[in-house]
C-alpha cells in the first residue's frame, strides 16, 4: 500500500500528536508503573518497562539514551489486544514506536510478527483474527517508516497459547502479537 506524501505526513503528525498526549504514563523514572497491566501479575516480565523512559533498560540520559536505544532491540516484545479486536491499544503504541525506531535504525534487521488469539471461536476465525492483529502492527510500523521488506506476518491463532486455562486472565495473555527478531 503506497501512501502519497501528504497522507504519510499526516499519519506521522497524528502519531506524534498521540505520543505527545500520552507521554506521561504515571510511571516512575525507571519506566515501572504502579500496579500491573490488566491486573495481570503472572506475566509482568513481558510487559514491564512499557513506559517511555525505561523500555530499553538504559539509565543514560538525554541524546545518549536515544542513540543507544535505537541500536538495541526493545525489551518489550509482546503487545496485548482486547477480546475480538485487532486494534492496537493506546498503552502499547509506545512499544510499537520503539520497535519502529529500532527497525528504521537497523534496515538490515527483519522481524516476524506472530499473531495469537485466545481459544474462543473457531480455528479458522482465530487464524484470521491472529493475522489481522499482526497486520495491524505491520501497518502501524509501515506508517512509521519501517520498510515492508523488513517485516513478515505469521498467525498462530489459538494454537500456541502463552497460558493454558479458560479464565479471563489466561485469555487476556493469549490475545497478543509477539515481535520475533
Amino acid at each position: 500500500m503506497k501512501l502519497n506524501p501528504l497522507a504519510r505526513s499526516l499519519a506521522v503528525a497524528l502519531s506524534l500528536a498521540v505520543m505527545a498526549g500520552c507521554s506521561s504514563t504515571g510511571g516512575t523514572q525507571s519506566g515501572d508503573s504502579s500496579g500491573s497491566q490488566d491486573g495481570l501479575s503472572g506475566s509482568a516480565s513481558s510487559t514491564s518497562g512499557a513506559g517511555t523512559s525505561g523500555q530499553y533498560g538504559s539509565s543514560t540520559s538525554g541524546a545518549d539514551r536515544g542513540q543507544q536505544a535505537d541500536s538495541r532491540i526493545p525489551d518489550v516484545k509482546t503487545i496485548y489486544f482486547d477480546y475480538d479486536r485487532d486494534t492496537i491499544k493506546s498503552e502499547y503504541e509506545s512499544v510499537v514506536m520503539a520497535h519502529a525506531r529500532y527497525l528504521r535504525s537497523n534496515p538490515d534487521v527483519d522481524v516476524v510478527l506472530h499473531g495469537h488469539t485466545d481459544e474462543r471461536g473457531t480455528r479458522e476465525y482465530n487464524m484470521a483474527l491472529g493475522e489481522r492483529r499482526a497486520n495491524a502492527v505491520e501497518r502501524f510500523l509501515t506508517i512509521q517508516g519501517v520498510s515492508p521488506s523488513q517485516m513478515s506476518v505469521v498467525s498462530y491463532g489459538e494454537e500456541r497459547p502463552a497460558v493454558r486455562g479458560d479464565s479471563e486472565r489466561a485469555y487476556s495473555q493469549n490475545r497478543r502479537v509477539v515481535f520475533s527478531y
